[in-house]
């Protein structure tokens, strides 16, 4: 893998903190839900925000 700039770093940190962001919003909010749909939607959002976050992570 060739080297990683500057800006690609700055870009993969700002994509990260987002879905790190997305993952703790969704599972508070799954946390909340009363309905079970609702809640596994929230739950499932959260899931794929953490697995976008990993998937990121291997370029670091």
């Amino acid at each position: 893998m060739s080297d990683i700039s500057i800006l690609d770093l700055q870009n993969l940190r700002h994509l990260i903190g987002g879905y790190e962001n997305s993952h703790c919003k969704m599972t508070d909010y799954a946390s909340q839900a009363q309905d079970p749909e609702v809640k596994k939607l929230f739950q499932d959002a959260a899931d794929s925000a953490m697995k976008n976050k990993q998937e990121l992570m291997k370029f670091l």
